[in-house]
C-alpha cells in the first residue's frame, strides 16, 4: 500500500508547464461528482418526421424523467411532452420504443400510468388507452387504418405472468386497450408495416430463449380491415437470433441474423416461407456485427437513406463504425468519421442522424454527412469543455484467460494535465464489470470513468466472455458458466495489467452494477486473494432468489447462464455469493434503489448484513425512488462521492475533497 505523507507535493517544470508530483488517487480532479451528474444527460431514440428531428433526453436534474424533444427545420429546439410526463415504457422492465412519430402525429407511453398519449402538431396530449394494467411499447403508426400497432404487456391477472401480444389500438375514438392481432408466444417485438401497408413483420420467441439466443421472424398479409392472415415463418429459430426486421422503400424485407455466428444483414421478398434469403453485403468486413442484444425495444443498426442506399452501424472487435451500403451492388463504404454510433441510427438521403460518441466526445445527437463525414453536433449530453490533457483515452487490450482464450477490455490510464506520480509508483486499479451480462462496454468518453482516471486511478472496463460485439461464440462462452467465465476474465485483466506494470497489486478494486454487481461479488468471495475492495451497485448476491423473484423478461434467463431451475438448484447455491461470506476478506460498499424490480433490495441488504456480521468494513446506501439503474442527479452525486471516500478510507489515502463522509462499519482506526 501507498505509504508516507499523502499531502506531500513535489513540483517539476517541463517546457513551461508545471507538473505536481502526488500519490495516485489524491489528485484534485476538474470533475466533481456534481459536474458529472449535471453533465449526464441520457440521449437516445432519434427519429425523423419530414424536416423535424426528434430524440429523448433523460434529465437527472428533473428526477431522471425522459423528455421528448423536437428540433425544427429552422434549428429551434422545443420540449414536446409536458413537465409532468415521462416518456418511458415498462414493457420488459427495461422498456425502449416508448414513442413513435409520423406526419406530426406523436404517440408515446407515459411512465407513471403507462397509458399511450397522442399529440398532434404542437397540441396537448390526449390518452388513447384507458387506465389499467396494460403496458405498451414499440409502436408503428398505420395511417391508412387509423390505428397504432404495438407490443402490449397485460398485467391484469394478479399473481400470474403478464401476457405479451401484438395489438391494434384505434386512435379515432374513445380510449381502448387494443385488439389482439398476434398471440401465443411469450414475447413479441418489432412489428413493422411494409410501405404499402399490406404486410406486417414481427419477431417472437418463447421461454427460455432470450432474443440474442433465438427469435422467429414472421410476416403476415394485412387485409383492408386490418386483420392478419397467411402468416409465414421467414427466418430464425431457437439457435438463430434475428434483430431489427424492417422494410426497404420498394417493399423487400431486411433484417440482421447471426446464422453464421456473426450478426449480418439479409433480405428477402418475404412472399412465402420458401422465399430466398440473401446477404445484403457480399464482401462484409471480417468478424463484423450488424446486430445487438435486444435488451430494449427500438434499437436500430440500419436504415434506408433513399431507395437504394442504406446507412448501417457495425462493430469490429468491440468498436462501432458508420457505413453506407449500396443495396443493389452489395458494397459497403465506411463513412469518414471518428464518431462511434451507439444504439440508434436513422438517415436522410445525405446525412445520418444518430447518437454517437468518441474517446473525447460525449454521447451526442449528431448529423453526419454521408460523403464527407462532416458532423453537426445537434445536442450533446455534456456541455463541459474538458481540457483534452485531462482525458484518459481507452487502449484496447487482449488478455490471456482460462482455456487459452483471449478476453477483451479497454484500459484507461490515470491522466491529469497538471499532476503525475513518481515513476516507481503504480496506480490503484478499478476493474469494471458491465451489466447485462450480454451487453458490452464502449471505448467512448464517459465522465464517470474520467472521474476516476483524473484522480489518479487506472480503470479497466472488461468485455468478458458473454459480451456482445465479438460474435456468437464469444457470447456463448458464458452459457452455464455465469460466475466463472466472467469472473476469470475480470481477474485476468487485472493480472495482465499488473504484469505490464500498470496497476498496484495491493490496491485492486472491482465494481459493477446489476449483473456486473454479481460478477463483482462472485469475484470477491470465490477469489478473495485478488481484490482489496469492491463496490456493488444493485448487484445479485443470491441467484436462486433471483430465479424465483424477477420479472418475466429475465425469468428464464438463468436457465442458460447457470442451468434449468429447480433441476440444478444445488448449482444455484454454489454460484451465490451470499452463501460464501466466510471466504470474503475485503471491504465492500453497496448501492441499492428501493424500487428496484429487477434485483430486489433484499439482495443487497442481506449481503451487507452478512459482511457486517463477519466484521469486515462495509457500507450500505439505499435510495428512495430509484429503480434499476440510477437516474437522479442527487443519487449519482452521492454514489460517486461515497465510493471515492470508501476507497480512501480502506486504502488509507486522502482523496482530494471535499467529500461527504460515509458510515463504514467495522473500519479499524488508522
Amino acid at each position: 500500500m501507498q505509504g508516507g505523507s499523502f499531502r506531500t507535493r513535489q513540483i517539476f517544470r517541463f517546457a513551461h508547464r508545471v507538473t505536481t508530483i502526488a500519490p495516485y488517487g489524491t489528485w484534485p480532479s476538474p470533475l466533481s461528482a456534481e459536474t458529472v451528474a449535471a453533465q449526464g444527460l441520457r440521449l437516445g431514440f432519434p427519429a425523423l418526421d419530414g424536416d423535424d428531428i426528434y430524440w429523448l433526453e433523460g434529465r437527472p436534474q428533473e428526477g431522471g424523467r425522459n423528455v421528448l424533444v423536437r428540433r425544427g427545420a429552422n434549428g429551434t429546439t422545443v420540449d414536446v411532452t409536458p413537465r409532468d410526463h415521462n416518456v418511458r415504457s415498462r414493457v420488459h422492465v427495461y422498456g425502449g420504443g416508448a414513442y413513435v412519430v409520423s406526419k406530426s402525429f406523436i404517440y408515446y407511453s407515459n411512465f407513471a400510468d403507462q397509458r399511450i398519449y397522442r399529440i398532434v402538431g404542437s397540441g396537448a396530449p390526449d390518452p388513447i388507452t384507458p387506465e389499467g394494467k396494460w403496458f405498451y411499447a414499440d409502436g408503428v403508426i398505420d395511417q391508412r387504418r387509423q390505428r397504432l400497432l404495438c407490443v402490449r404487456e397485460d398485467h391484469s391477472r394478479d399473481g400470474h405472468e403478464p401476457i405479451t401480444t401484438l395489438v391494434s389500438i384505434r386512435v379515432d375514438g374513445e380510449p381502448n386497450a387494443g385488439e389482439v392481432i398476434a398471440a401465443g408466444y411469450d414475447f413479441y417485438s418489432t412489428p413493422r408495416l411494409s410501405p404499402n401497408g399490406t404486410r406486417l413483420c414481427w419477431l417472437s420467441w418463447r421461454h427460455p430463449q432470450m432474443p440474442w439466443d433465438g427469435t422467429e421472424l414472421w410476416v403476415a398479409a394485412v387485409s383492408d380491415e386490418g386483420t392478419l392472415h397467411d402468416a409465414e415463418l421467414i427466418a430464425g429459430g431457437p439457435h438463430e437470433s434475428i434483430f431489427q426486421p424492417g422494410w426497404s422503400p420498394d417493399g423487400l424485407l431486411y433484417f440482421a441474423s447471426d446464422r453464421t455466428g456473426w450478426w449480418s444483414l439479409y433480405r428477402s421478398d418475404a412472399t412465402s416461407a420458401a422465399a430466398e434469403v440473401k446477404p445484403v453485403v457480399w464482401q462484409a468486413p471480417d468478424e463484423a456485427e450488424f446486430g445487438r442484444p435486444q435488451w430494449m425495444f427500438g434499437w436500430t443498426t440500419w436504415t434506408f437513406a433513399d431507395a437504394r442506399r442504406m446507412v448501417a452501424s457495425y462493430a469490429q472487435r468491440g468498436r462501432w463504425k458508420l457505413a453506407t451500403i449500396d443495396a443493389d451492388a452489395g458494397t459497403l463504404t465506411d463513412v469518414p468519421t471518428d464518431l462511434e454510433p451507439l444504439d440508434w441510427v436513422t438517415a436522410t438521403p445525405t446525412h445520418a442522424i444518430y447518437v454517437a460518441a468518441s474517446p473525447d466526445t460525449p454521447p451526442t445527437v449528431a448529423r453526419t454527412n454521408l460523403l464527407t463525414g462532416g458532423t453537426e453536433m445537434i445536442r450533446a449530453s455534456s456541455s463541459l469543455q474538458l481540457d483534452r490533457r485531462h482525458i484518459s483515452v481507452a487502449e484496447a487490450i487482449e488478455c490471456p484467460t482460462e482455456g487459452g482464450i483471449t478476453a477483451h477490455a479497454f484500459y484507461y490510464p490515470p491522466r491529469h494535465a497538471e499532476f503525475s506520480a513518481l515513476p516507481s509508483d503504480r496506480p490503484p486499479l478499478i476493474v469494471i464489470s458491465h451489466g447485462g451480462p450480454t451487453t458490452q462496454t464502449r471505448a467512448v468518453l464517459d465522465l464517470q470513468v474520467q472521474y476516476w482516471t483524473s484522480r489518479g486511478f487506472a480503470v479497466v472496463d472488461v468485455n468478458y466472455g458473454g459480451s456482445s460485439g465479438y460474435g456468437r461464440e464469444y457470447r456463448e462462452r458464458l452459457n452455464w458458466q455465469w460466475g466463472i467465465v466472467d469472473v476469470d476474465d475480470n481477474i485476468n485483466a487485472a493480472k495482465y495489467l499488473i504484469e505490464e506494470g500498470k496497476a498496484d497489486p495491493d490496491r485492486l478494486i472491482i465494481r459493477g452494477g446489476s449483473a456486473g454487481g454479481y460478477t463483482t461479488l462472485a469475484a470477491l468471495v470465490f477469489h478473495p486473494e485478488v481484490f482489496g475492495a469492491g463496490a456493488s451497485y444493485y448487484g445479485v448476491s443470491d441467484v436462486e432468489a433471483l430465479a424465483k423473484d424477477t420479472h418475466k423478461f429475465e425469468s428464464r434467463y438463468l436457465d442458460t447462464l447457470i442451468g434449468p431451475y429447480p433441476e440444478t438448484k444445488e448449482l444455484y447455491r454454489e454460484r451465490s455469493p451470499i452463501h460464501f461470506i466466510d471466504r470474503l476478506s475485503c471491504a465492500l460498499i453497496f448501492f441499492q434503489g428501493l424500487e428496484d424490480k429487477v434485483v430486489p433490495p433484499d439482495q443487497s441488504e442481506r449481503m451487507a448484513e452478512a459482511v457486517r456480521g463477519k466484521g469486515l468494513p462495509v457500507a450500505y446506501l439505499a435510495f428512495e425512488g430509484e429503480q434499476h439503474g440510477f437516474r437522479r442527479a442527487e443519487t449519482i452525486i452521492r454514489c460517486l462521492e461515497a465510493e471515492l471516500f470508501f476507497y480512501g478510507a480502506v486504502f488509507r489515502f486522502a482523496p482530494a475533497g471535499p467529500l461527504t463522509a460515509v458510515n463504514i462499519d467495522n473500519l479499524a482506526a488508522e
